[in-house]
This record gives C-alpha cells, structure tokens and sequence, in this order.
C-alpha cells in the first residue's frame, strides 16, 4: 500500500499542522473503531466475511489518517491483537469484552478530538456508535445519527426514495413470522419469479437470497434469521443488469461523486456473495449515475464516505442500497485517487469543503478470495506485500479463509493480470 503525497510538518500555535501545497492542516486526534476488529464479537465467532473486509477497510483508512499527519487510536479484538503491527495506528489498544466495550469506547471517544465509526447496518450498529461519539459533543465524522435512521434499514430507504421519486426495483416488506403460505400469496400477488430476499439491516450481501420459486421460500427466510434479530425482511423484484457502485464524500448539504465501481456478484443456488470489484469503472452513462448517486446523497443529508449501490438496467438506473458508511470499493479507490481520501473526509465535515480535482491514475482491482490458512509467522511475512491488503487469518477452525487482494495497473487487464499473480504468490506461501 501507498500514499501519493508526502506533507511538510509546521507548527500553528501550539498545533502540529500539515502542508500540502498550499493547504495548511490541523493534525487531529482521530479514533478509528471498526466493529468487527475493535471488539464487536468478543465473546463469539469472528465472522469471516465481516473481518476480512473490516480489517482491510480499517488497515486502509487508518494509513490513510496517518500519512495526513493525524494520530490515529484503534482498538483490536484480543484475537487480532498479535497482528497490530499492520496497522499504522500510534495507539492500539486491546478491546474489552463486550459487556465493557460500549464504556471503553466511550472513554476513548473522549480522549480523541474526532471518531470515526465502521460498522454494519445490523441491528442498529453503526446508527447506536455514531449516537454514543455524538453525545460526548467530540467530532464525527460520519453521518449524524438522525441521517442514518433513513438508511440503516432497506424498508425504510426504500420508502425515503420512493417520496423523491428516484428509481428503485419494486420493493415490499414482510415479516420472518409470517406463515410461508401467506408469503408466497403475496409474492404472487406482487411480484414474478426470481424475486430477492434481504434482512432490512443487512450488511455486504449477508442473508441474501435468489428465490426463483415459492420452494425456496423457507430457506429464503432461514437465512435472514440467522443474520438479523430483525423479524421485517424486503423482497425485491430480480432485475438484470450490472452492479455498480458510486463512491461520494459529502459534507451534509453538497455531495461530490469520486468514482464509478465495478462490482463482483456472484450466485450459488440461493447464495448471493460480493467478491470484490474495479476501480474506476468505464461506463458511457458515467455521468448520469454520478449525477442520481449526488442527487440521492443529498436528498437524504448524509455526509462523510458514502457508497451508492446501483443496478444498471437496459433502460433504467435503479438505486439499490446507501451504505452511509466506508465501503470495501475503499480499498482500490485510494490506490487511483491523487489526493488523501481521508483528508478529504475530514475536510467535508469539519470545513464543508470538497475536492475539486477528481483525476484517476491506472485501474485498481480487488478480490475477496478463498484461500488455505497461514500461519502467524507467514500471515506477517505474506501481508507485507503491497497487493495483499489481508491475507488469510491463522485462527480460523475451517481450511479455507478469505483473503482480501489489490492488484494495480495501467489498465483493467494489468490490474486482473497483477491480482492473479499475487493470488499465486499467496497459495505458494504456505507450501
């Protein structure tokens, strides 16, 4: 992993301040809290998909703050904590267990002069760590919790852009309690097979089903109670086309669309899983997405990182999910950027101030990707290569992990030849 700008260190009063070029930069006290990695499963399982992605978001983000000249305090699942020396955090400290992790967040959030919260929609999670930091009156820098109360739960969103008139697939809510029976009456009723079946608080592609007729309709609502405490569930009508994502930074009243992202979603059965993606995606209606992405961000009054997912159909754009959150697209954005993301965040909600230039160099691709486990001695040596961004976690009890993989090139093709390279690299480590 790199950074394009190296800043000039200088003194404001007593404040340490960063100059790039002309721009002069209080350096802050910055709190990064990712749930997955910073204690939100003490006590259970750490998921595979939720920490392979968490811990690659926070490993970025977290160089990203401190190439800006920040200080930057993380805190670390007590199974992640012999791994701490891949992030580039001044403070990291062990997470309690949960029935403590709430005070200990709190106490840090007070330490720090700003937070900045990654966490999953699920059962409130990012709206109730966002509501904790805004009560200890430090800086946020995420959306406020009331702008997250219209995203955090897909029935709800769908309702906030139906009033605007935006393009959303058909969408109608039910209830996991409901007789299956009564289920598939009103699927027939309202909708044509396949039809999509998501948790209302789900998070990268968790509980998500294809049902293709009224006989997975079961094992369609199985899979959203093993993931949400949630009863409520949305159907969506299946549209064919392809998924895309726009990355934005916002500062609550003007939003600014970065890129367009490929998105890789693959099917198995029922089973619908992100796997990864490119940055930037080429498209000629370019910008027209970016233009509904800006419209809908603002419309909602979100602010900070914000992803956009979107269904390019034949004839329509259809927006599907607001991530109000960082993404895992986050991981090659910052690869082609020519700026800080992160400065850039804390520029528009601090300052109100967006970036201007909004250039691209090469093509970043990356790849959640099923891979042996390591040990500890190579998980450390293998993620020192700049293209494996996470390798395969050591203390997993299954064969096979996920690994999250960043190759980077002039061109789409370069990008996906380097990323193939490194995916042969990593299964030769252990051998």
């Amino acid at each position: 992993m790199y950074f394009l700008h190296a800043p000039v260190i200088c003194l404001v009063g007593n404040r340490k301040a960063l100059n790039f070029g002309c721009d002069l930069v209080i350096a802050l006290k910055i709190l990064v809290y990712e749930h997955a990695c910073g204690g939100g499963y003490a006590g259970d399982p750490l998921p595979t998909d939720g920490i392979v992605e968490g811990f690659a978001m926070l490993r970025c983000v977290v160089a990203d703050f401190v190439a800006a000249g920040h200080s930057v305090t993380v805190l670390l699942d007590p199974r992640l904590f012999e791994f701490r020396a891949l992030l580039e955090a001044q403070y990291i400290l062990e997470a309690h267990f949960l029935a403590k992790a709430t005070n200990q967040f709190v106490t840090l959030v007070k330490d720090n002069e700003a937070v900045f919260v990654i966490a999953p929609e699920t059962s409130h999670t990012l709206e109730h760590y966002v509501q904790l930091a805004e009560q200890t009156g430090k800086t946020v820098l995420n959306s406020c919790s009331n702008a997250l109360s219209k995203v955090t739960d897909k029935a709800v969103l769908s309702e906030w852009l139906q009033s605007g008139s935006y393009p959303i697939p058909q969408t109608l809510r039910l209830s996991t309690t409901d007789d299956p029976l009564h289920i598939a009456q009103v699927l027939g009723e309202h909708f044509v097979y396949p039809v999509i079946f998501k948790p209302v608080d789900g998070t990268s592609g968790s509980g998500v089903s294809l049902v293709r007729s009224r006989a997975d309709i079961v094992e369609g609502v199985a899979k959203i109670k093993a993931v949400s405490d949630n009863a409520w569930f949305v159907v969506q009508e299946k549209i064919e086309g392809q998924a895309v994502s726009v990355s934005l930074l916002s500062s609550g009243q003007r939003a600014v669309a970065l890129t367009l992202n490929h998105q890789h979603i693959t099917s198995k059965g029922q089973d619908l899983h992100y796997e990864g993606g490119w940055v930037p995606f080429v498209h000629p209606k370019k910008d027209a997405i970016f233009c509904l992405a800006k419209q809908v961000v603002e419309f909602l009054g979100l602010q900070g990182y914000v992803g956009v997912d979107l269904l390019l159909g034949s004839d329509t754009v259809f927006i599907i999910e607001v991530n109000a959150r960082l993404t895992t697209s986050y991981v090659g954005l910052r690869q082609v950027m020519t700026f800080n993301i992160a400065q850039a965040l804390i520029d528009a909600v601090v300052e109100g101030q967006l970036p201007n230039c909004l250039k691209t160099l090469g093509v970043a691709c990356f790849s959640k990707t099923p891979l042996p486990k390591l040990s500890p001695k190579t998980y450390l040596r293998a993620a020192r290569h700049p293209g494996i961004v996470v390798p395969p976690f050591p203390f997993v009890s299954t064969p096979q992990n996920a690994a999250l993989l960043l190759g980077y090139g002039k061109s789409i093709w370069e990008a996906q030849y380097c990323l193939e390279e490194i995916k042969k690299t990593l299964t030769q480590a252990n051998q």
